[in-house]
């Protein structure tokens, strides 16, 4: 009976050795954490701006101060599309007001070391001023700070032209929003 208690003692203390684990070891591990994209593709952005433009709009000056809404969505971290209204007083004209609307495609490029992500924008769309509406095209460009991944600040500028006398720039500066 001795022998086969000791025997059965013996099976079971190399048994719990086999299922003991790893060997730990004195050594640190360190795991870097990961770093969250600041500008992701898939995203929804929300725009609320302050605007100025200053140029002409059918032969009179159109400039004037002014704020809006933009909506924008990424396909991927560099490009996506935009649509954004702008609504002002015209400064030429006492009570009058002028509406900017536009859709454009978006490039940019994300600098996510310092937050930021330059941008070009290329588009048209239609201005409304003086009475009288007309079609248009743009090009311009931003820059972006991203505070976080859900808000950003933004800053830029268009050139809006036409063939009716349209020729003035479009200036905003706001927050973004990030979905």
């Amino acid at each position: 009976m001795k022998k086969t208690l000791t025997l059965l003692a013996v099976v079971l203390a190399t048994a719990a050795t086999s299922f003991a684990g790893e060997a730990v070891s004195s050594k640190k591990v360190v795991v870097a954490p990961v770093q969250d994209n600041l500008f992701r593709a898939g995203e929804v952005q929300l725009d609320v701006f302050v605007a100025g433009a200053a140029g002409r709009f059918n032969g009179k000056n159109a400039n004037g101060l002014g704020g809006g809404l933009g909506l924008s969505y990424f396909f991927t971290r560099y490009f996506g599309i935009g649509v954004d209204d702008t609504l002002g007083g015209l400064s030429s004209a006492r009570g009058k007001v002028f509406d900017n609307l536009q859709g454009n495609l978006i490039a940019r490029y994300p600098i996510e070391s310092w937050h930021l992500a330059p941008y070009a924008i290329a588009g048209g769309g239609a201005t409304w001023g003086n009475n009288k509406a007309q079609g248009n095209g743009n090009v311009g460009g931003g820059l972006e700070y991203r505070i976080n991944r859900a808000v950003g600040l933004f800053v830029d500028s268009r050139y809006i032209y036409g063939n009716k006398g349209l020729n003035e720039s479009l200036s905003r500066a706001g927050v973004r929003f990030v979905f």
